[in-house]
């Protein structure tokens, strides 16, 4: 089984807030989205992905379409959070997005895990898995999630 990986790149806003420090206030960060997927590489003659796990370009379009292109350039907002909730709303037009936890690295890479697994499966069957999403909410800060199978 070999491993292939590709990093993806957005700029998000959030705030986490019952945190004890700064990060209770709104604030942006430049993460990078880590998705590593295994399988066997493709033997079929003539095939275009012939010699691959799969083209690296098939990983960012789901990650771009289900992830980056949702989250970028948005203010991830935990649905709890009404004070900011109510405030990002009465901005015309703001990119918002409600998720059903708080924003942090946890739980925001857990929540693209668990959205790219089941789109890599629906469209690769159990030939490609995705076993690892890393997601850097800053250069020297991120979190980790396995897939069971890793």
């Amino acid at each position: 089984m070999i491993t292939v990986t590709r990093a993806l790149h957005f700029d998000a806003g959030h705030r986490i807030p019952d945190h004890k420090s700064q990060c209770r206030n709104m604030h942006g960060h430049r993460y990078t989205l880590e998705i590593t997927l295994s399988g066997p590489v493709s033997m079929v003659d003539g095939a275009p992905d012939r010699g691959m796990v799969i083209d690296f370009s098939d990983v960012k379009a789901i990650a771009k379409a289900l992830i980056v292109d949702v989250w970028d350039h948005a203010f991830l907002v935990y649905s709890g959070d009404t004070v900011v909730r109510n405030f990002l709303e009465s901005l015309a037009d703001h990119k918002t997005v409600v998720l059903d936890r708080i924003p942090t690295a946890e739980n925001l890479v857990q929540i693209a895990f668990d959205t790219l697994a089941a789109a890599y499966l629906a469209q690769y069957g159990d030939r490609l898995k995705l076993t690892h999403a890393r997601l850097y909410e800053t250069p020297n800060c991120w979190a980790d999630c396995y897939g069971p199978q890793a």
